[in-house]
């Protein structure tokens, strides 16, 4: 089978123990290649290829960089089947949403920092006719980008396309549970012209080769996202350090709908977000709180379409609901589901494991998309985060009802709001706190605007000006008159 190796100093290398991890395919439950065990070792190692690589690629010209990473998203291009090919078979998601989702926006995010960099401006004032100060912005130094497994290569390159781009050197570290479009990456490293030490891959446990990372005295950038458990463990360790951090954690979003809303194009989004990649995405919407004089007939055609969904094997080109990312998650998800019921929850449609969905998915890890209802707002599937194929759904009445459901959870990435009130739109998206809302729609991105969380959902912001302000450091000169 393959051996995914680490990519250090412009060379795929293996791990300095020589030693391996199986690398488990989530629709058979079974070994289909190898990933490299990293530990301190391989960390010091790639620390020091991108402290090497620095002096040059953080003087490289922007243009010249622009070009690099254009090439590298065009690679991508090239191979987009075989990518996302490579991406069903790591996560289990369908290999219809990696062709259409995954891989384009990877794509996309190389080549919005490759142009965005070269209109990137800084600030001058003019201080009452004394002195000019003006601010330059340089990149930081060697940069730890950690990515999870949910989205493997749209998150990776969420993080080294900016951090690269404005001429910082960085030591990548994806998921040892989805590491192959990280390897195919840095495959095409070479050819797209990046050179040696700028961009380094180590792969393996991320409790061994995490913290080497966080704590690395050479690294002054921190980017991760992740769980909020291991969100506060590295801000532990890297604040007596002083690194700066950009942390994009957990959520527990929710979906408000209003009886005068469009209810057709509500549906069909409140089950797009409570289901896409397997609910294992963090701005899914897995709260759905409808407006009492909509609920019992929403409740009714949701539940219908819910039932249509198609659970198979990921490779199957109409499959909509694949596997999740492992056993032990799998058993999670199933456990709050239990919990529900427990709760006096009632389970309208899904809730099993199901039987094989074919011969060679005999032992995948498939949960059926799951709708609760008629549970407390504040039990514990209502605010904790599940992160599987599975929903609520609680009537309310009023604006403030909504709202204090909305906010009841430490949790504050995203929401959805769904009116036809103008009005009602601005002021609930005012009160409800999260970092996006999204009125009338969900997952409509723009990469020019900031994304993250509050309360528990993360430190700091990601994407378009908020990215390369992040990997980059202010400078202000002040010269007198």
């Amino acid at each position: 089978m393959q051996h995914i190796k680490h990519f250090i100093d412009g060379e795929l290398v293996d791990p300095a123990s020589g030693s391996y991890l199986d690398n488990i395919e989530p629709a058979t439950g079974a070994a289909y290649s190898f990933v490299a065990d990293g530990d301190t070792e391989d960390v010091d190692r790639a620390v020091a290829a991108a402290v090497r690589a620095f002096p040059t690629w953080s003087v490289t010209p922007a243009e010249e960089r622009s070009q690099i990473l254009l090439k590298l998203a065009q690679l991508i291009e090239n191979r987009l089947e075989d990518f996302a090919r490579a991406e069903s078979v790591d996560t289990g998601k369908p290999i219809a949403a990696a062709r259409t989702i995954d891989i384009p926006r990877a794509i996309k995010n190389f080549r919005f920092f490759a142009t965005a960099i070269l209109h990137f401006q800084s600030e001058s004032h003019a201080t009452d006719h004394v002195a000019l100060n003006y601010t330059l912005r340089r990149p930081r130094g060697v940069a730890c980008l950690i990515s999870p497994w949910n989205l493997p290569l749209y998150l990776f390159s969420w993080k080294v396309a900016p951090a690269l781009a404005v001429g910082n050197t960085a030591i990548g570290k994806p998921s040892e549970l989805a590491p192959m479009t990280a390897f195919m990456l840095s495959e095409l490293c070479e050819e797209a012209g990046i050179p040696p030490g700028v961009l380094n891959i180590v792969h393996g446990l991320g409790r061994k080769v995490g913290p080497a990372l966080t704590e690395h005295p050479d690294i002054n950038t921190v980017s991760f996202t992740g769980g909020t458990a291991t969100g506060a463990d590295i801000a532990r360790r890297a604040g007596p350090t002083f690194k700066k951090l950009a942390l994009e954690l957990g959520g527990k979003n929710p979906n408000v709908i209003f009886a005068d809303a469009d209810l057709d194009a509500a549906l069909e989004a409140a089950i797009r977000s409570a289901f896409s990649n397997q609910g294992q995405v963090c701005l899914c919407g897995s709260r759905i709180f409808v407006e009492g004089a909509a609920y019992e007939s929403f409740v009714d055609r949701f539940v219908a379409e819910v039932r249509k969904l198609r659970l198979g094997d990921p490779l199957a080109p109409d499959t909509q609901q694949g596997a999740l990312i492992s056993r032990e998650h799998r058993d999670k998800v199933l456990r709050y589901i239990e919990l529900a019921s427990d709760d006096g929850g009632t389970i309208r449609c899904g809730g099993r494991a199901p039987n094989p969905v074919n011969d060679r998915c005999r032992d995948g890890f498939f949960v059926e998309p799951t709708v609760v209802t008629d549970l407390p707002v504040d039990c514990r599937v209502n605010r904790e985060e599940i992160f599987g194929p599975v929903v609520t759904i609680t009537p309310f009445e009023t604006e403030d009802e909504v709202v204090s459901y909305a906010n009841d959870t430490d949790y504050g990435l995203s929401a959805s709001l769904w009116t036809e009130n103008l009005s009602r739109a601005h002021r609930i998206a005012d009160r409800i706190a999260c970092g996006t809302i999204w009125v009338n729609c969900w997952m409509l991105r723009d990469l020019r605007v900031p994304f993250g969380g509050m309360k528990h959902s993360g430190v700091g912001r990601e994407g378009g000006e908020e990215a390369l302000r992040f990997f980059t450091e202010p400078k202000n000169i002040c010269v007198k008159l």
